[in-house]
């Protein structure tokens, strides 16, 4: 039997609160304006609203209208229902595709560089190391703060960006996601309002979306964030803003010092706190400016791992942040995850780290960056695809197509080659990147990457 127009609106207000677009307690829209939204008689919404009363979804409160039910909710719901095949393109469908690929599949639209363009040497050097460590190292819990070797590797390595910290303003996590995560846990409650770059890294959206937050994006320029935008964005009182400020994703800009200071003195004098994810920050040939350098680690948080450059299988990150802030996310840690990352993988990145061969791959990172970025601008340029910008470092361009082009549309047919593209309007919060895509250059040496993106433009 065909669905009925009541069935299709208790089906979006069931998708809205398992969502928890709507969350217990809240007002459900008006009859009149919700019938109005969704093009129906206010008959229709009624019957919907008191089926879904009976269903124990929601209750009516007599003279005041119906309300989510405290009890009965469905479990929590990200994304629409559906194969990522087959949903909508959005942040979730981009990091599915990537993290389910099938084998042999060509992946433009990652986030990570090729097996061949990492450090396996050193890796394996360092695993030949471990295995001879003392049994403690191999099965025990690791301390509330995590390795305390590589926490002082990392001390050494903020000191060489004049970023002073001592061990009380540093943890370790599971990864840089699991750091923003537990931010977003300590400084968060549901209905707060976190501002975001446009374009800017899906996942922060993604993750955002799990903690039930209200998302402002501002327009990114070339030199950052478009200042008086932000300014007019501070008027909604939001708790957090959440950027990359050297090697942006997905642009591949970077923050001019101006708008550093700027950005700074605006989150001073409204009480925002900044999370600075410093991801790509060996990738960058030249240091570019830093919020928490500047900041000092009073209102910006550093975040980061080790997966760009080392490792996406031996995952780990770090929190670099004001002491009382570190303090109570480390005890948020040790409830969520009783202690840091596993010693095993904290004590061989710590080998690699500070091992000789560390730096000279990077140097040879750096090399082989450049000649791609240039190599792939040029493959792209006879489709008409032209880069944003073209980034002093790191491995992403962030590319124009022609007019009247939805990458979106793009993406989902070159999936049928087996191919994975990142289009624009899973990095924008406005959804006004309909005509961008971003690209890895370090994985389009395959033809097939440049065959289906042509393929599919010609559809």
């Amino acid at each position: 039997m065909a669905a009925t127009k009541t069935d299709m609106l208790m089906q979006v207000l069931r998708d809205r609160i398992a969502r928890r677009a709507l969350g217990p307690g809240d007002r459900m829209p008006s009859i009149r304006r919700f019938a109005e939204q969704m093009k129906v008689s206010p008959s229709t919404v009624v019957e919907a609203y008191d089926r879904l009363a009976a269903e124990g979804v929601i209750s009516a409160k007599r003279g005041s209208g119906f309300y989510v039910s405290n009890s009965n909710l469905p479990p929590m719901k990200l994304t629409p229902a559906g194969s990522p095949q087959t949903r909508n393109v959005d942040p979730f469908w981009v990091s599915r595709q990537s993290l389910d690929a099938q084998p042999g599949a060509v992946q433009p639209g990652c986030g990570w560089l090729p097996e061949d363009w990492m450090p396996h040497e050193a890796m394996r050097k360092g695993l030949r190391t471990l295995a001879k460590s003392d049994a403690a190292t191999l099965t025990n819990y690791a301390p509330a703060r995590g390795s305390l070797v590589l926490r002082r590797c990392l001390l050494g390595r903020f000191a060489e960006e004049s970023l002073s910290a001592t061990p009380e303003h540093l943890m370790l996590t599971a990864s840089a996601s699991q750091a923003l995560d537990l931010i977003c846990r300590l400084l968060l409650r549901p209905g707060d309002t976190v501002l975001v770059d446009d374009p800017g890294y899906f996942n922060f959206r993604a993750l955002l979306r799990a903690h039930q937050v209200n998302v402002i994006g501002v327009p990114y320029t070339r030199e950052g964030p478009d200042l008086a935008a932000f300014e007019a964005a501070l008027a909604g009182a939001p708790r957090l803003y959440i950027t990359n400020s050297a090697l942006h994703n997905p642009t591949g800009a970077t923050l001019s010092p101006q708008i550093a200071h700027r950005l700074l003195a605006l989150a001073a004098a409204h009480e925002l706190t900044i999370v600075e994810d410093d991801t790509f920050v060996d990738l960058e040939p030249e240091p570019s400016p830093r919020l928490a350098v500047l900041d000092g680690l009073n209102r910006v948080l550093k975040i980061g791992g080790f997966s760009k450059t080392l490792s996406a299988s031996v995952r780990c990150g770090y929190i670099a942040g004001r002491a009382d802030w570190i303090e109570a996310l480390v005890d948020l840690q040790v409830a969520t995850s009783f202690g840091g990352p596993s010693p095993v993988a904290t004590e061989l990145l710590a080998h690699v780290l500070t091992g000789g061969g560390y730096r000279k791959h990077i140097a040879e990172l750096h090399r082989r960056l450049a000649g791609a970025r240039k190599a792939v601008a040029a493959q792209l340029a006879p489709l008409g695809i032209t880069p944003w910008t073209l980034p002093r470092g790191g491995f992403y361009l962030w590319c124009r197509f022609p007019e009247g082009t939805d990458t979106g549309d793009i993406a989902q047919r070159a999936m049928e080659d087996n191919v994975m593209l990142a289009p624009g309007n899973v990095f924008s919060p406005s959804q006004s990147a309909t005509r961008f895509m971003r690209f890895n250059v370090t994985q389009m040496s395959d033809p097939r990457a440049h065959e289906a993106l042509a393929k599919a433009m010609a559809a």
